[in-house]
Protein backbone atom coordinates (compact mmCIF):
# COMPACT_ATOMS: atom_id res chain seq x y z
CA UNK A 1 0.00 0.00 0.00
CA UNK A 2 1.19 3.49 -0.87
CA UNK A 3 0.14 6.76 0.70
CA UNK A 4 0.32 9.76 -1.61
CA UNK A 5 0.26 13.45 -0.78
CA UNK A 6 0.16 16.10 -3.50
CA UNK A 7 0.99 19.75 -3.01
CA UNK A 8 1.76 22.86 -5.00
CA UNK A 9 -1.54 23.64 -6.66
CA UNK A 10 -3.04 27.09 -6.66
CA UNK A 11 -4.12 30.06 -8.72
CA UNK A 12 -1.83 31.39 -11.41
CA UNK A 13 -2.24 33.74 -14.34
CA UNK A 14 -1.95 32.69 -17.95
CA UNK A 15 1.68 32.22 -18.86
CA UNK A 16 2.71 31.59 -15.28
CA UNK A 17 4.33 28.58 -13.68
CA UNK A 18 3.62 26.15 -10.88
CA UNK A 19 5.49 23.19 -9.45
CA UNK A 20 3.52 20.25 -8.12
CA UNK A 21 4.98 17.78 -5.68
CA UNK A 22 3.90 14.17 -5.14
CA UNK A 23 5.28 12.53 -2.01
CA UNK A 24 4.72 8.78 -1.84
CA UNK A 25 5.32 6.59 1.19
CA UNK A 26 4.96 2.88 1.71
CA UNK A 27 6.21 -0.16 -0.13
CA UNK A 28 8.70 1.04 -2.72
CA UNK A 29 8.07 -2.03 -4.88
CA UNK A 30 4.70 -0.40 -5.59
CA UNK A 31 6.25 2.86 -6.79
CA UNK A 32 7.81 1.76 -10.05
CA UNK A 33 6.03 4.43 -12.06
CA UNK A 34 4.95 7.82 -10.74
CA UNK A 35 2.77 10.13 -12.74
CA UNK A 36 0.14 12.79 -12.94
CA UNK A 37 -3.34 12.74 -14.38
CA UNK A 38 -5.72 15.65 -14.51
CA UNK A 39 -9.46 16.06 -14.61
CA UNK A 40 -11.74 19.10 -14.82
CA UNK A 41 -12.79 20.25 -11.35
CA UNK A 42 -16.18 19.51 -9.91
CA UNK A 43 -16.37 15.75 -10.25
CA UNK A 44 -14.97 12.78 -8.43
CA UNK A 45 -11.87 11.25 -9.92
CA UNK A 46 -12.82 9.16 -12.91
CA UNK A 47 -10.20 7.34 -14.92
CA UNK A 48 -12.28 7.66 -18.07
CA UNK A 49 -12.52 11.42 -17.66
CA UNK A 50 -8.86 11.91 -16.78
CA UNK A 51 -6.01 12.91 -19.05
CA UNK A 52 -2.51 11.61 -18.58
CA UNK A 53 -0.23 14.56 -17.95
CA UNK A 54 3.16 13.00 -17.39
CA UNK A 55 4.81 9.94 -15.90
CA UNK A 56 8.29 8.83 -14.96
CA UNK A 57 9.78 5.44 -14.23
CA UNK A 58 12.24 4.71 -11.43
CA UNK A 59 14.91 4.62 -14.13
CA UNK A 60 14.06 8.13 -15.32
CA UNK A 61 12.17 7.41 -18.53
CA UNK A 62 9.50 10.06 -19.01
CA UNK A 63 6.18 10.18 -20.82
CA UNK A 64 4.01 13.21 -21.57
CA UNK A 65 0.54 13.93 -22.82
CA UNK A 66 0.60 15.60 -26.22
CA UNK A 67 -0.56 19.03 -25.05
CA UNK A 68 1.99 19.12 -22.24
CA UNK A 69 5.14 18.42 -24.25
CA UNK A 70 7.54 21.33 -24.15
CA UNK A 71 5.71 23.07 -21.30
CA UNK A 72 5.71 20.51 -18.48
CA UNK A 73 8.65 18.63 -17.03
CA UNK A 74 8.41 15.69 -14.67
CA UNK A 75 11.28 14.67 -12.44
CA UNK A 76 11.79 12.31 -9.57
CA UNK A 77 13.86 11.81 -6.46
CA UNK A 78 13.90 8.05 -5.88
CA UNK A 79 15.52 8.42 -2.48
CA UNK A 80 12.53 10.44 -1.32
CA UNK A 81 9.90 8.63 -3.43
CA UNK A 82 8.87 12.06 -4.60
CA UNK A 83 7.94 13.26 -8.07
CA UNK A 84 7.78 16.82 -9.26
CA UNK A 85 5.83 18.37 -12.09
CA UNK A 86 7.14 21.71 -13.29
CA UNK A 87 4.45 23.44 -15.31
CA UNK A 88 5.36 26.45 -17.40
CA UNK A 89 3.45 28.62 -19.88
CA UNK A 90 0.21 27.67 -18.24
CA UNK A 91 -3.03 28.15 -20.14
CA UNK A 92 -6.64 28.40 -18.94
CA UNK A 93 -7.26 24.95 -20.40
CA UNK A 94 -4.71 23.55 -17.93
CA UNK A 95 -7.19 24.30 -15.14
CA UNK A 96 -7.93 20.96 -13.50
CA UNK A 97 -7.50 18.81 -10.45
CA UNK A 98 -4.13 17.11 -10.76
CA UNK A 99 -3.85 13.63 -9.28
CA UNK A 100 -0.64 11.81 -8.52
CA UNK A 101 -0.60 8.14 -9.39
CA UNK A 102 1.79 5.33 -8.63
CA UNK A 103 1.93 2.07 -10.54
CA UNK A 104 3.73 -1.22 -10.37
CA UNK A 105 2.88 -4.56 -11.96
CA UNK A 106 3.25 -6.07 -8.49
CA UNK A 107 0.69 -3.87 -6.71
CA UNK A 108 -2.62 -2.15 -7.08
CA UNK A 109 -2.62 1.39 -8.42
CA UNK A 110 -2.56 4.15 -5.83
CA UNK A 111 -3.91 7.67 -6.12
CA UNK A 112 -3.61 10.88 -4.19
CA UNK A 113 -6.55 13.11 -3.33
CA UNK A 114 -5.61 15.69 -5.92
CA UNK A 115 -4.50 19.29 -5.98
CA UNK A 116 -6.39 22.03 -7.81
CA UNK A 117 -4.64 24.15 -10.41
CA UNK A 118 -6.53 27.20 -11.65
CA UNK A 119 -5.16 29.28 -14.51
CA UNK A 120 -6.80 32.67 -14.68
CA UNK A 121 -7.15 34.30 -18.07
Amino acid sequence: QVHIVESGGGLVQTGGSLRLTCAASGDTVCISLMGWYRQPPGKERDMLASTMVAAITSGGTTYYGDSMKGRFTISRDNGKNTAYLQMNSLKPEDTAVYYCHTYSDQCEDNWGKGTLVTVDS
